[in-house]
Parts: C-alpha cells; structure tokens; sequence
C-alpha cells in the first residue's frame, strides 16, 4: 500500500483515490442524466419557450431526471475535487449531502409503512391528476402506459377514472373522438397482432361493464401496485439494501480520508 508521506502522519492512496474513482461514476451519470433531461426538454420546445413550464399541470418526469442528475453531479464533483485536492470542505459536503440522502430515504421508508392508508390516498390523487394532464406533456403519457401495460391496469382505482381526462370524459359535451374510451394501454393485447392498436380502446366505456372485461384490464393501478409489493418484497429490499450499501461505503471512504487530512494537518501545528 503507497502512501504519501508526512512528518507525523500519513493520507492513504488506496482511499483518495478509491473515493475519486467512486466520484467519478457519480459525476458520469449525472452527466448523462442532465444530457438526457435537456434532450427531453428540447425536444419538446421547453428551452426555446421556458414558459412552457408553467402551463403544465401534472407532472413532467423530465423535471425529476434533471433533479436527480443535479444532484448527482453536484455531488460527484464535489467529491472528486475534494478527494484529488484533499479538501476537506468539499468532502465533509459530500459526505454530509450523502448523510444526509440517507437518512431521508430511511425517514421516507418508516413514514410509508407507518402511514399506509395516507401514502395510498396521496398516491391516489396524484395519479388521478396526472389522468387529468395525460395529454398534455409527451413523458407523461409515455409514463402511464408503461405503467398501465406493465401492471395490466386501467387507472388509479378502475376504468372510470379516465373521465378525469377531458379528451377521455363520457361528458355528452365532448367533442373528443376518444369520448367515453380509455389509452390503447388499458387494452388487453392480442396475440394475433404484431402491430400495437392506438385505437382499441375507443368507445369501450359505451358498452356494458360486465363486457369490459373482454376489452380492456378492469383493475386500477393501485391495488394493482398493493398487489404487486408482497409478491417481490424481496427485489425491493435487495434494492434497497443495495443503495444504502453503496451510500454507507461512499461515507466510509469520505470520513476515512477527513480523518486522514486532519491528522496530517494537526501534524503540522507540531
């Protein structure tokens, strides 16, 4: 094991430069987070007309990958130069950030199972209002039929809830060609075809309830979702434990090399 060599102490090589090497996958997929937010929004005019942000009303995914990618490169070169300069104020952030992240996650994980029936009825409205916003934001669209194909669901509670949805809504008012029906995703698919039908769901809700079912999955997203936790409970948790793993070693590496600098430095005062 190298070390750099002082008069009374010593700042391991194998920590600095493991922790720059931790930083800098962190400072990558920050990069590529906000690489890809960026393209998102362009694509979809926002940078050209940042007053797009404002007339939309549900939520935008793009937003949350751009958060998360800034805070990742925030912290990843934080920690980078902190660990190449030996900084100590750039590593305390970064180990106080992480901490920090941390700590938030454990909160939110109690909180969740603690107060079940508010975290469903939050859950619930949310995506109710974003049944509202569907076709408003391109992301957002493309996000509730992920979710609704992957979860073979229809909704927050059941079909019904599309008439939240303007386009969607059996309001004798509608001008909408997709009155009283439901998104392509709430179909169940035909084998036969190889070609997704856009048009599937169209005039379902006209018919019987009792013949729904033939057409189109009648379970909403939620207990769709309740259903779905118990049976892979054990992929959430190796997650979970996984990340905080990962966060743990990155503290580990951070405190160790603080540690190290202050004793170089205290060295010195001698």
């Amino acid at each position: 094991m190298h070390y750099y060599r002082y008069s009374t102490a010593e700042i391991s090589c194998w920590y600095k430069y493991l922790l720059f090497s931790y930083n800098i996958l962190f400072w990558l997929a920050g990069v590529a987070f906000l690489g890809a937010g960026l393209w998102a929004w362009s694509e979809k005019g926002v940078l050209s007309d940042l007053s797009k942000m404002t007339r939309l009303h549900g939520f935008d995914p793009v937003v949350l990958i751009l958060f998360v990618g800034g805070i990742m490169f925030i912290l990843g070169f934080a920690g980078c130069v902190g660990a190449l300069r030996e900084n100590i104020c750039l590593l305390k952030f970064f180990c106080g950030t992480i901490v920090l992240i941390f700590l938030m996650e454990l909160a939110v994980v109690v909180l969740a199972f603690l107060f079940q029936d508010w975290v469903r009825d939050r859950v619930e409205t949310f995506f109710k209002i974003n049944i509202k916003s569907y076709r408003d934001d391109i992301d957002l669209q493309n996000l509730i039929d992920s979710l609704q194909k992957m979860n073979q669901c229809c909704g927050a509670q059941g079909p019904t809830d599309w008439d939240f949805n303007i386009y969607f809504n059996c309001s004798s008012t509608s001008k909408s060609r997709e009155r009283c029906g439901v998104p392509f995703s709430c179909c169940i698919p035909d084998p036969a075809q190889n070609v997704v039908n856009t048009q599937c769901g169209y005039d379902v809700r006209n018919m019987s309830v009792s013949l729904w079912a033939e057409r189109i999955f009648t379970k909403g997203c939620i207990p769709a979702l309740e259903a779905w936790l118990p049976r892979n409970i054990y992929i959430v948790a190796g997650v979970f434990v996984s990340i905080s793993l990962l966060q743990i070693f990155g503290i580990f590496l951070a405190r160790t090399l603080i540690s190290d600098i202050e004793a170089v430095k205290a060295g010195f005062r001698f």
